[in-house]
């Protein structure tokens, strides 16, 4: 991989990280239309953790308070009932299902699931799901002519059953093309929480299942064509370019709907059919080289 692969990539991962469009199909398309060589999960992964970062600090507050409920619950009982300390038991527990299917799946992971095939009915679909959930969600915020507005569940109502149903919607971003912020929002949404709940567990449920998927994936950096240097330099950039995206989509969130996402994935989704249908595009381009 070239040093200019590496930036664009980078910049691609930071872009598209926090956004409900999927980084993982985004780099693989990326690579796919230029030629290049698929980057592979091992490289997406470490890449990930520069996005990850630029999470820790735009949340810092967030996670210090939480991490030090959590910690004085398990010394005092009294704590227990604490929202922070519940929120750093339920990260937990809603990081258990990636945790499992993502060792579980590894090898599919790397594989047939990197099929553009794939990452286009993902992208369709899961921007269908987007869809139906934003639509829900502004029909109770804005109620209507025979409707009164309907108020959304916060992060304080968050409970065990929820936190695991964020947690499977998370795993099915294994999948290139899902978008692990556009599944978990899409859940949260559905179940009735508000945009800026749903995004905010989803980032902090993330924080968990990328750093050790990173970790993971460090022994793998460096080999076949990617190597080292050029995977650091995509990390910083992409924890760069994703700090700014982050602070942009909070803000975004609070007023706008998610149809514009929507559009994008569909459209995405169906010209990636087109292309592989006309033979212009293989469902596996790059991959044999990678």
């Amino acid at each position: 991989m070239s040093w200019f692969e590496s930036f664009v990539l980078g910049l691609v991962q930071g872009l598209t990280e926090f956004l409900p469009i999927s980084s993982s199909a985004h780099l693989r398309l990326t690579a796919a239309f230029a030629g290049w060589h698929d980057p592979g999960a091992a490289f997406t992964a470490i890449t990930q953790i520069g996005t990850e970062t630029a999470v820790l600090i735009y949340f810092r507050k967030d996670i210090v308070r939480i991490v030090s409920a959590w910690f004085r619950s398990l010394r005092d009982s009294s704590m227990r009932g604490d929202h922070d300390a519940q929120m750093g038991w339920l990260v937990i527990i809603g990081s258990i299902p990636i945790g499992v299917l993502g060792i579980t799946l590894k090898d599919q992971i790397e594989g047939p699931f990197r099929d553009l095939r794939l990452i286009a009915t993902t992208l369709i679909v899961m921007g269908i799901v987007l869809g139906i959930a934003d639509r829900l969600a502004a029909r109770d915020e804005t109620g209507g002519k025979h409707r009164a507005i309907k108020e959304r569940k916060s992060l304080r109502e968050l409970g065990v059953r929820d936190g695991l149903i964020f947690g499977v919607c998370q795993a099915m971003a294994l999948i290139p093309g899902v978008s692990r912020s556009g599944a978990t929002i899409s859940g949260g949404l559905l179940m009735g929480y508000t945009r800026e709940a749903a995004a905010r567990y989803s980032f902090l449920l993330a924080i968990p299942a990328v750093l050790a998927s990173g970790a993971y994936e460090l022994k793998d950096a460096g080999e076949g064509h990617v190597s080292w240097g050029p995977t650091v330099f995509a990390t910083i950039i992409a924890f760069v370019v994703g700090y700014a995206v982050i602070a942009w989509f909070m803000k975004f969130i609070t007023t706008k709907s998610f149809m514009p996402f929507v559009i994008y994935r569909v459209i995405l989704g169906i010209v990636l059919f087109i292309l592989i249908g006309a033979g212009v595009l293989s469902p596996h381009a790059g991959e044999s080289a990678g």
